[in-house]
């Protein structure tokens, strides 16, 4: 079964999407953290994309080293071969967590471990690299194992989709906003564009009850505490997992990005008894 296969499925369970992998056992976006997301039977891992002087891609989050290298200098400022021989700082990084033998992983070493094995959720920090990258996933033979993730925020952004990721048929996770004051406009050009996959930020559920008259697609939301919407965050859902996933799912989201993995899971494992 592919990605879009996968996503399509209607009887399939909420999906799990794993934020920068297991990153309380390794370090963020690194290889071990993907391999423990894979060895943990999640479906869909999130990487964050950046790329070398020389043109190497490469997983990093931040625009910085700092946090996760302890060095000051952007990425894009060295070449791969020094980027490669950098150590990366254990969880998520910072003076709190010492250095591992982890190192940079390029996003080449990410698809040759995740080949049929593990869903992608590819995050470019800079989306005029999104063509390199699906390049690339095409040349490895792994374009339907991955997603690209798009802001939708009106025709522009719209324009640029069709240009730069449609054309490849590739799954595209297209983010939209319910909570702002352009909400309609979003809505249709969301409706418009069709993608299989709808990021969503909203004020109250009955915006996602709206939202399903319009959009068939899959709605994923993001319940990481930095990133969430409503008040449904992984610290409420680990007081109370009904209260915040179990609502979100009730109300028709089938995709949750968090960094509680293990607790997501374990619910769902409880919802199906």
């Amino acid at each position: 079964m592919n990605y879009r296969e996968f996503i399509t499925d209607r009887d399939r369970e909420c999906a799990i999407v794993v934020h920068r992998g297991i990153w309380k056992d390794a370090p963020e976006n690194s290889l071990l953290a993907i391999e423990q997301a894979i060895s943990g039977g999640y479906n869909i891992v999130e990487i964050d994309i950046r790329r070398s002087s020389d043109g190497a891609l490469l997983l990093l989050h931040d625009d910085t080293l700092e946090r996760m290298t302890g060095r000051h200098e952007q990425p894009e400022s060295l070449t791969w071969d020094k980027l490669c021989s950098l150590n990366l700082r254990n969880r998520d990084g910072g003076n709190a967590n010492a250095f591992t033998q982890e190192k940079l992983p390029s996003l080449a070493e990410v698809f040759e471990l995740t080949r049929g094995r593990v869903f992608l959720h590819i995050d470019v920090k800079d989306r005029s690299l999104i063509p390199e990258v699906i390049a690339c996933a095409k040349a490895m033979g792994v374009d339907d194992e991955v997603d690209f993730w798009a802001s939708l925020k009106g025709p522009k952004d719209f324009a640029w989709i069709q240009a730069n990721i449609t054309p490849h048929d590739v799954l595209l996770v297209a983010k939209t906003r319910l909570d702002l004051s352009d909400a309609d406009l979003r809505i249709g050009t969301l409706s418009q564009l069709s993608p299989s996959i709808c990021e969503i930020y909203f004020n109250d559920l009955a915006q996602i009850a709206e939202l399903r008259k319009l959009f068939s697609g899959a709605l994923w939301v993001n319940t990481l505490d930095t990133v969430s919407c409503a008040g449904f965050t992984d610290t409420a859902a680990l007081a109370g997992p009904e209260a915040i996933w179990g609502r979100l799912i009730d109300a028709g989201i089938s995709i949750i990005q968090t960094d509680e993995a293990a607790a997501l899971k374990s619910y769902l494992a409880a919802r199906r008894t």
